[in-house]
């Protein structure tokens, strides 16, 4: 792995390569997440199956976090700045992907942008989500409120949250490393900040995901997880009928379920059942 920065589109954007055989896949993260969420999926073979870039969105992570510009337009121009400069020859085309937040973004650039785009991987992301998603991420929310005594401490309080009960993997704890700063003082707190990801979770709710879904022509994967997102009896946090009416309406689409939840589906089980099928998906 290499840990890298680019600018573009005005600030300075950090990613993680993973090199591996071509093509490259460029993957984009969940909401208040980072470049390592897909450490399960790198540690399950994604890598060096393929060459695999990883970035942080603007506002997390080691990107830079400036106090406007949170669109999905925003956000897209971040992503065809980095296109742009990781290409080898002008008219090449990436295989793009994203988790949840990343998943939006992703169709929203196979919707407006296609010409840089060969195929899509879209993960836990459809035309509508529970309607109590904003209550759900409450616990990933609050958790960028919080100066932390330790990263110890925090590791253990994010151990402890509703989804991730009983479904902990050593994979989740590079990723919550990423996901904090450290002070002096040996306290850590979550490097993205509230405003910035509630200006961003404002960002889909504008948008007519239908008409967006419905015009991307490139081939996709949608990759869906069904497990309780927190104890047991809980909802997924991409219902079932939202996932069918979601199909129903995509051009080119193979479906695809895996174990997990919204969140442990990156890892476990649901990490190698991604990564296979992203291989048949690929080949």
């Amino acid at each position: 792995m290499q840990s890298k920065f680019i600018a573009t589109n005005g600030i300075r954007y950090h990613y993680l390569e993973y090199k591996g055989n071509a093509p490259t896949i460029l993957l984009m993260h969940g909401l208040t997440a980072n470049a390592h969420a897909f450490d399960g999926l790198i540690k399950a073979g994604l890598a060096p199956k393929f060459n695999v870039i990883s970035v942080d969105l603007r506002g997390r992570g080691l990107s830079d976090k400036p106090s406007l510009g949170y669109t999905m337009e925003n956000h897209a121009q971040d992503i065809l700045g980095i296109l742009e400069k990781l290409s080898i020859q002008k008219d090449q085309k990436f295989i793009i992907g994203g988790h949840s937040f990343g998943g939006y973004l992703s169709m929203y650039l196979g919707a407006k942008y296609p010409e840089k785009i060969e195929k899509i991987i879209l993960m836990d992301a459809g035309i509508r989500m529970h309607p109590n998603t904003t209550e759900m991420l409450k616990p990933a929310m609050e958790r960028l409120t919080k100066i932390y005594p330790s990263f110890e401490d925090y590791l253990q309080q994010m151990k402890q949250v509703s989804f991730l009960q009983n479904a902990w993997s050593e994979a989740m704890e590079s990723y919550y490393r990423a996901d904090v700063e450290d002070f002096i003082n040996g306290k850590v707190k979550p490097f993205s900040r509230v405003g910035n990801i509630m200006e961003a979770l404002k960002a889909p709710l504008e948008l007519d995901w239908k008409s967006l879904f419905r015009a991307v022509k490139k081939p996709i994967l949608f990759i869906h997880a069904l497990g309780s997102y927190g104890v047991e009896g809980f909802p997924p946090l991409l219902p079932k009928d939202a996932a069918q009416e979601t199909l129903d309406l995509l051009h080119d689409a193979i479906y695809v379920k895996v174990a997990g939840n919204h969140q442990t589906m990156l890892y476990n089980e649901g990490s190698k059942q991604i990564v296979e099928a992203i291989r048949n998906f690929i080949k």
